[in-house]
């Protein structure tokens, strides 16, 4: 029978791109779908709770969790092979998602090179379905496998049953349910870059697929601050959809208000201007604060704490109500 080696009192500070300092009472390192197994199986016979963990970049964690923690560590990527038009390639759960995007280039299999430097785990890429200048994970999803956690045993999901949607997944829906161990994904055979997106529509159409990554890593890097440098989760909140008369509200008052109309008529705007446009770039709250690179994204000075966040993001969200009478959501898991 698999086993998983337990670790007492578990310090997760290392474990969360915000830098919190968070612990848990009992933790292990899970390197393969039987170890998963074997730890709900205790988890269960102890009465304990269970989080899972993968890069920890969009979770804000409790300074102390009374139960078991499990890091993902299930590594491994390979090419399946062709299916249609498209390469299949398999990752693992616990690989770096930004490593996989470089691996596919060195490998000469484009299609992900828009979502570079997104921080995280290939297993979280699909609950949250990542996106970003013009792509989404979902556009390239072919399946992936999970452990359900109330049947005890492995099922592969279609992208039809993930349930995609802007950051949403069947996974986000029903959490905890679902540890994705492995995702598929099929990627373009006869690649073309995506372009149409601000930063990427000044290049040449006939750009290799690693110039188009080089230009993504020196967008992100060039707005969003880094987590090795200062602790964050990168955009914190959701960029809201709204109905077209609520945008033509906002537009009145401010004609210069970004606004990216949806295939169903509605129109998302951008969080990030609307907090900027509220005075609260670099605002602060304790150690915590609104990045003064990027209204969307909330740092860690040093020291933060999850009250600290708590109460900077319900000041965001009622200052941008009051002003907009619009509502943001948070991205980030509160553990």
């Amino acid at each position: 029978m698999t086993t998983f080696s337990l670790i007492q009192s578990m310090d997760l500070t290392a474990a969360n791109t915000f830098g919190l300092s968070a612990s848990s009472r009992l933790g292990a390192i899970i390197t393969s779908p039987d170890e998963l197994t074997a730890a709900y199986d205790y988890a269960r016979a102890h009465g304990l709770p269970v989080h899972v963990l993968g890069g920890g970049s969009n979770v804000i964690l409790s300074p102390q969790f009374d139960g078991l923690t499990l890091l993902m560590a299930i590594k491994g990527k390979t090419l399946i092979g062709q299916d249609g038009e498209n390469n299949i390639v398999e990752a693992a759960a616990g690989e770096t998602w930004h490593d996989f995007v470089v691996w596919t280039l060195d490998n000469d299999l484009p299609g992900l090179e828009n979502l570079a430097l997104i921080p995280g785990t290939v297993g979280a890429s699909p609950v949250q379905n990542i996106g970003a200048y013009g792509l989404e994970l979902a556009d390239r999803f072919d399946s992936l496998t999970a452990f359900d956690t109330q049947t005890r045993a492995l099922c592969t999901f279609s992208a039809a049953e993930c349930r995609f949607a802007y950051r949403q997944s069947v996974f986000k829906a029903e959490p905890g349910r679902y540890i994705v161990t492995s995702v598929r994904f099929a990627l373009p055979a006869q690649w073309a870059p995506i372009l149409n997106y601000a930063g990427l529509n000044t290049l040449p159409p006939d750009r290799s697929p690693r110039a188009v990554m080089d230009q993504v890593i020196a967008l992100r890097q060039s707005k969003l601050p880094d987590p090795k440098k200062i602790g964050n989760v990168g955009s914190f909140f959701h960029n809201p959809v709204v109905t077209a008369d609520v945008h033509a509200t906002v537009r009145a008052a401010n004609p210069t208000a970004p606004a990216y109309p949806q295939p169903d008529g509605s129109i998302k705007l951008s969080a990030g201007w609307l907090i900027e446009q509220c005075g609260l770039k670099g605002a602060r709250e304790g150690q915590v604060g609104v990045s003064d690179r990027h209204a969307l994204v909330l740092v860690n000075h040093g020291g933060g704490t999850r009250a600290e966040i708590e109460a900077l993001a319900a000041r965001i969200k009622a200052t941008v109500f009051e002003r907009f009478g619009i509502g943001l959501t948070a991205e980030p898991v509160f553990y």
